[in-house]
């Protein structure tokens, strides 16, 4: 309608009801409140767009059942919601709602329409008017029911053809997982199989776990104890550190102290001295001028305005210093709660170190109950197992023992070969080891020979230094016997001059006769030593000689073990081959029994066979591979042994060449006796000095001995120095080999624990 107040206010359908209005459809008036006329103006669409309104027509519907408008109000209020749907929300039980609100108000408008009468009612019954389906105001209603019909239609294509390709993904989910188990099945028989080595293998790794559990608590408690002793150590640190810091500071202070005093008494003296140098400047040009006294004056004025200035920089300074006392004591009392704050971070790590230890209490327990666990579900398992193999044992022996009997046969043949080789082998490491036994016999014989030399030259050494006494003495005598006849003949000047250059003479000859002396005995000592370093190196080579025979004596025993190990080998081979008989003649008999149809074997006992065969073909590798490093050894021993017998043809010559130099010495020793005949006259007076210069010989010897004990000494010394320190070093290397591998199995076993 376009008039009253119904139609301004949307709210206010109720009160027009009860008006009569033009409706703009019909225009006509009515008092059927725009149900009786379908044909609803935009008005109508506005006052049906507030939800309040709507639940006021429904309730109207209700009350009037007989109403011929109801019918249009009904398609209007479906094409409203067909057209609001997507910016309100609804959704397809939009009428129910309304219909149960209109249930809900029934009673009120009940009441309310029979008080204002029943008269009114059927007069509005008779004055309603009903339209044709082919009247044009139903072409709306009709295209909004059919776009609202289509889109339900189109939803239900959509849903059978969603229905259609789920029914397809079904059929081929259900054809995959017909194959994945199937797939499955053959799985899971194979990794019955494997169930059963891993049980064993299970079995094998708990008793090494219990092991390694029980060198974990003994680790766990080491761990606890140097923890408590580190901890101590941690306190004495931090204890020391912090008084350490304190005694830094305080001695820091007192510097700066002392350095602010002494720059303030360097400043005054500098001043006083200033003063007293203008001062005595002033009294000087105050005797000498008298013309200068205000200059002066004025002089002395700035001198105390500078005294002033200066007493003010001190006082600054003064109170600059109690400033830097009040920061340094505020750092102090940082430092202090930096201390409060490092002991109360100590206490949470004591109380985190007890948390893990009864965390590692729990999974210990925890632990221990899973293995209780796995022991009863591995005792299952074993009896389960025990009677599959029951079942399943008389299948798989047939094939078993076939295949067991040609890996033996092969193994047989190789193993006959190898023993063969090593024979040959062997053969020809004993020819070579009697050919060595036999050149070391010849280098002993050798060295015997040298050795008995050396020993009849000593002795003739020694008999030449007894001759040398005896014409020391002769000539001690005849010295004597000289000085006698010289003091008979000391009355003639001419006999004393001639007899004083014969001295001079004789003198001369016998300090060179001394230093061919010392270089005489510095060759013997040399030979000496050459003999002593021969004689080492002999020695040397023997105790090589002594450790190649050790070596070849343990690859004699390696090759007896390898026979040892072939022998025992063919005997299990025989043994099997016996078994592998008796296993034919009862697959003969069960095949017998079965009617002449051979049951195949398992695939689980066939790679259970290959993995033996392989195993036996690696340790056949591995005993070539021992095989070929000690022939390599032996190699090399060889070659060891003949640079030995080069070095000891080397230390033949050396001894060829040191007694040649002997026999040289020895004519030398000759020559030099012969002189020293000619010469034993001319020597009496140079007894003394021969006395004194052996003396001193004598003394030289006795402190290079000493040096030499002493040089002994300290060499002994160090080197049990350097032993010891060896040994400690070995010892912590060790100590800390367990203790890496103690905290890698701690970590591993926090990691298992997390």
């Amino acid at each position: 309608g376009t008039e009253g107040p119904a139609a301004q206010e949307p709210g206010t359908i109720r009160q027009a009801m009860a008006h009569p209005l033009l409706c703009e459809g019909c225009h006509s008036f009515t008092t059927c409140n725009f149900i009786s006329c379908w044909a609803v103006s935009s008005k109508i669409r506005l006052l049906l767009t507030d939800m309040d309104n709507i639940r006021t027509i429904g309730c109207f519907i209700s009350v009037n059942p007989d109403n011929p408008g109801k019918e249009g109000l009904f398609s209007i209020l479906q094409t409203l919601r067909s057209d609001a749907g997507t910016s309100e929300g609804a959704t397809p039980s939009f009428l129910d709602r309304i219909q149960q609100l209109s249930m809900a108000e029934e009673g009120g408008l009940v009441e309310r329409m029979e008080s204002e009468g029943s008269d009114e009612a059927e007069e509005d019954r008779s004055q309603l008017v009903v339209l044709d389906p082919d009247h044009p105001l139903m072409i709306r209603f009709q295209a909004a029911l059919k776009n609202y019909l289509n889109r339900q239609i189109e939803n239900v294509k959509l849903e059978l053809q969603e229905l259609g390709v789920a029914t397809k993904q079904s059929r081929v989910q259900r054809q995959e997982l017909g194959v994945d188990l199937y797939g499955v099945q053959q799985h899971l028989a194979r990794l019955q199989m494997q169930l059963e080595k891993n049980h064993d293998r299970h079995s094998i790794a708990a008793c090494a776990r219990r092991q390694k559990e029980e060198e974990l608590q003994s680790v766990r408690l080491l761990y606890a104890r140097t923890c408590e002793t580190a901890n101590e150590e941690r306190k004495k640190l931090a204890a020391l550190q912090t008084e350490m810091e304190t005694l830094a500071l305080h001695l820091f202070y007192m510097q700066n102290m002392d350095q602010d005093v002494r720059d303030d008494i360097l400043i005054m003296k500098h001043v006083v001295k200033k003063s007293e140098a203008e001062r005595s400047r002033a009294e000087l040009e105050k005797q000498q001028q008298d013309l200068h006294v205000d200059q002066l004056t004025t002089r002395a004025n700035q001198l105390e305005e500078q005294t002033a200035l200066f007493e003010a920089q001190y006082h600054a300074q003064v109170e600059d210093t109690r400033m830097l006392r009040k920061a340094v004591n505020e750092a102090c009392m940082e430092i202090d709660t930096i201390n409060v704050e490092k002991k109360r971070i100590l206490q949470q790590w004591a109380t985190s170190l007890v948390g893990m230890k009864h965390r590692d209490e729990a999974h210990r327990t925890i632990q221990e109950a899973l293995s209780e666990c796995q022991h009863q579900a591995k005792s299952m398992d074993g009896e389960l197992e025990a009677y599959k193999k029951s079942i399943v044992k008389e299948e798989e022996k047939n094939e078993k023992l076939a295949s067991i009997l040609n890996r033996a046969e092969t193994e047989a043949s190789l193993m006959q070969k190898l023993t063969a080789q090593c024979l040959a082998k062997e053969e020809a490491l004993q020819n070579e080891f009697s050919t060595y036994r036999l050149t070391l016999l010849d280098t002993e014989d050798a060295l015997g020979k040298a050795q008995m030399e050396y020993a009849a030259t000593m002795g003739e050494l020694q008999t030449l230094h007894q001759t040398i006494q005896h014409e020391l003495e002769l000539r001690r005598k005849m010295e004597a016997s000289i000085v006698e006849k010289l003091q008979e003949h000391m009355t003639s000047n001419k006999m004393t001059k001639y007899f004083h250059q014969l001295i001079l003479k004789l003198q001369k000859e016998k300090t060179n006769l001394v230093t061919h002396l010392s270089k005489i005995d510095g060759d013997i000592a040399q030979a000496t030593l050459d003999m002593t370093n021969t004689s080492c190196r002999l020695d040397r080579h023997q105790k090589t000689l002594a450790e190649l025979d050790e070596e070849v004596k343990k690859v004699n025993d390696l090759i007896a073990n390898s026979e040892n190990e072939i022998s025992r080998r063919t005997i299990l081979i025989e043994r099997r081959q016996g078994l592998i008989n008796f296993s034919n003649k009862q697959l003969e008999q069960m095949v017998s029994e079965l009617g002449g149809e051979e049951v195949g074997p398992l695939e689980l006992e066939i790679k259970r066979l290959t993995k033996l065969t392989e195993e036996l073909s690696a340790s056949v590798t591995r005993a070539q591979v021992t095989w070929l490093r000690l022939q390599q050894e032996m190699v090399r021993a060889t070659q060891e042994r003949e640079e030995q017998l080069a070095s000891l043809d080397m230390s033949k010559k050396e001894m060829h060449i040191l007694e040649q130099k002997k026999i040289r010495t020895e004519n030398k020793i000759d020559q030099e006796k012969k002189e020293q005949k000619e010469i034993q006259r001319h020597m009496r007076n140079l007894d003394s000095d021969l006395k004194k210069l052996n003396v001193l010989m004598n003394r030289s010897r006795c402190s290079s001995e000493d040096l030499q004990q002493e040089n002994l000494a300290t060499e002994n010394e160090f080197l049990r120095a350097l032993k010891a320190s060896e040994r400690e070093t070995i010892e912590l290397q060790e100590k800390l080999n367990q203790l890496s591998e103690e905290k890698a199995a701690v970590l591993n076993s926090l990691v298992e624990a997390e």
